[in-house]
């Protein structure tokens, strides 16, 4: 995948005309997040975040200072009154955690307004980060690096805090993920042009923890990125909760948002390593995919539910085993949240939520085997083959008793098992709304109860209704439904490429050259005149043109010209983005006052033999960067889908036509001597 194109404009975004301010900029391609006034309960609850935030910034600079004092003194007075300061500021940070934590467990704000009755999803809130000042740090390093005066890309500058400012308050819709995407795309040309492998800039990136609200900052721009990245994978989770269920194209875009959601948090979890924040750790992440994988599985059997209009006996099966899958990943995700190193930090609501619905699927799926074996007709002899067929691959383990053909023709055996499946159901059930009466937060949730309530009641009245008074059999215990779907989960990776953008820093040159990697001596200006044999030098290549070969002894070698100068300007006029063709004819517009030709070149490229490396490894297209320590090398060389656009290392290209050097003896078909 290619890197963001440099010249193509970024694409306009439509919002919300409620919370939405998208005019986008005559002369920008910079969007605008939410009204950070408008007062919705979305609005309040990242503005409480951000208040929690900020009070467990200060409550653990005191702690840190306390505890420093604590080990400094030797007078016990000042320890017992420092002791008793750190009882204090610890005890502020318990509430403090615990208001986070509610705040995080605010899923109903998240959902939608539909009366119709579904369960709640869990979203996930984005991350916040403090106001980022890069006005001096970018005029001094273009000043230095660049030898441009800085005061020129204010407006550059400046344009980019604002995208920044704006992604901080991104709006639930295709818009807010459109304006998280263009940030980080930029975050690749900024990455490209002010980031040097060698040295800092002194630029610390704040981010708060979603899940704990602890700051971290790192100078490292990776930390920028994947603080974006998660924030991506955040509003895709708020998006596929507020969608209505209840319908088919609801549900359709539910599933999609969620999986979009688990392909960000996936990327993130191979591509970032060493994260300062616990919500962004290898364990963390690894659970909100699992939880994202078992959202959109739930989603599946509700869009089957609605599909599955026939009321015959193999449709009831495949719901049950599509209920029992749904328990399945809730289980495996409940497993994932009570290990030793994420139930600390994951909210009590969330695990509990998780447990009950776990608890709650699987008794659907031994409710609707239940209703399949007593409320549909035993097969006919032409139907029973089919029916044999799937009901060996229904249970884990085959149910005592007759044999398949007599349990299924025979209708009070399929009765008695029915039965046996109902009390599981049962069972399950009370298990779930058991669970869900220990969360407190859970039980100020008035859908939730009503969900589990009604499955619960319409379990109990299918049972009273084929429980017959001469039943002296003891019900058995029914076997466990094999789970089964019908519509696998995908993980969509995040697909950048799909909002393109305009380097803001355009105006410095084509990033093959123009980097903050590459060194080059300061700009050289020549002055030519034209000899017999023209000026004496052939070129090569675009934007920007470069000095393949210099003749000895004609006008540009006594003018100080070398093989591997590239071409920045001619008569004035700025060349660093002409085309070769464009360069050839400003050349031959000359008259006999001779042309000024400015140039640069770059360390470590001087003379034919250092040129031609240069023409090796970057023809080639090759060239990478040295990895952030931040990030994963090994994607770069795993992946080939749109990771490759803004993974950490980046690839250097350049365009076909562009070759660096042969001496000048060698002509090649697109070179010619001037």
């Amino acid at each position: 995948m290619m890197p963001p194109e440099e010249e193509n404009p970024a694409d306009g975004g439509e919002g919300d005309s409620g919370l939405v301010l998208l005019q986008a900029l005559k002369s920008s391609s910079t969007r605008k997040g939410c009204d950070p006034f408008a007062q919705t309960q979305r609005s309040k609850l990242q503005h409480r975040r951000a208040r929690i935030n900020q009070q467990i910034n200060k409550e653990m600079r005191m702690r840190a200072g306390a505890e420093n004092l604590f080990r400094a003194t030797s007078n016990h007075k000042v320890k017992e009154t420092v002791a008793l300061e750190l009882s204090y500021v610890n005890s502020n940070l318990q509430l403090l955690k615990e208001e986070l934590e509610e705040l995080n467990s605010s899923m109903e704000v998240y959902q939608n307004d539909s009366e119709a009755i579904s369960v709640p999803m869990i979203p996930l809130g984005l991350k916040e980060t403090k106001e980022l000042d890069l006005l001096v740090p970018l005029k001094d390093f273009i000043s230095e690096h660049y030898g441009e005066e800085g005061v020129l890309f204010e407006k550059e500058i400046k344009e980019f805090m604002e995208l920044r400012q704006a992604m901080r308050t991104p709006s639930r819709n295709e818009a807010g993920l459109e304006l998280l995407m263009e940030y980080y795309n930029q975050l690749y040309f900024l990455d490209s042009r002010f980031f040097p492998p060698t040295r800092s800039l002194g630029i610390f990136f704040h981010w708060y923890d979603s899940l704990t609200g602890v700051p971290s900052h790192q100078r490292a721009l990776a930390f920028e990125k994947g603080s974006v990245l998660f924030n991506i994978g955040a509003l895709h989770t708020q998006i596929g909760a507020r969608q209505d269920r209840a319908s088919l194209p609801g549900l359709n875009q539910a599933i999609d948002a969620f999986q979009k959601a688990a392909g960000a948090f996936n990327y993130l979890k191979e591509n970032f390593s060493n994260a300062p924040s616990l919500d962004m750790s290898a364990a963390s992440l690894n659970m909100l995919v699992r939880l994202m994988v078992a959202q959109v599985q739930e989603c599946v059997f509700e869009k089957m539910t609605l599909l599955r209009t026939q009321h015959d006996f193999l449709s009831r099966l495949q719901l049950a085993q599509e209920a029992a899958r749904v328990e399945d990943v809730y289980s495996l995700v409940h497993q994932t949240m009570t290990q030793a190193h994420v139930k600390d930090y994951v909210p009590f609501s969330w695990t509990t939520m998780v447990h009950v619905k776990s608890e709650h699927f699987k008794a659907l799926s031994h409710y609707f085997a239940a209703i399949a074996l007593c409320d549909c007709p035993a097969p006919s002899d032409a139907e029973l083959p089919e029916h044999e067929k799937a009901f060996i691959q229904f249970h884990v383990t085959m149910p005592e008793g007759p044999s398949l053909r007599v349990l299924l023709q025979d209708p009070e055996e399929r009765r008695k098992l029915g039965k046996a499946h109902l009390k599981k159901a049962i069972m399950k059930h009370e298990e779930a709304m058991r669970i869900h009466g220990l969360c407190k937060i859970l039980r100020k949730m008035d859908i939730l109860q009503e969900v589990l309530s009604f499955a619960h009641k319409r379990s109990l009245s299918k049972y009273s209704e084929i429980d017959h008074e001469e039943d002296f059999f003891e019900t058995g215990d029914a076997p466990d439904i094999h789970p089964k779907t019908l519509q696998k989960p995908e993980i969509k990776s995040p697909n950048f490429s799909q909002v393109k953008v305009t380097d803001l820093f355009h105006k410095l040159g084509p990033l093959s050259v123009f980097s903050a990697k590459n060194k080059w001596y300061p700009a050289r200006r020549v002055h030519l005149r034209r000899g017999e044999n023209g000026f004496g030098f052939t070129l090569r290549g675009d934007s920007p043109v470069l000095i393949a070969g210099v003749i000895p002894g004609g006008c540009a070698a006594g003018a100080g010209l070398k093989e591997g100068d590239y071409i920045i300007s001619v008569n004035g006029k700025d060349c660093r983005w002409s085309k070769h063709a464009e360069v050839v004819q400003l050349l031959k517009s000359t008259g006999e006052e001779g042309v000024e030709i400015g140039v640069i070149t770059l360390q470590g490229s001087e003379g034919p033999k250092a040129v031609d490396k240069k023409a090796a490894a970057m023809s080639s297209g090759a060239g990478l960067q040295k990895s952030n320590k931040e990030n994963s090398r090994k994607s770069l060389m795993n992946s080939k889908s749109a990771s490759t656009l803004l993974v950490w290392s980046k690839k250097s290209k350049r365009s076909k036509k562009s070759t660096y050097s042969v001496p000048f003896t060698a002509v090649g078909d697109n070179e010619v001597m001037y």
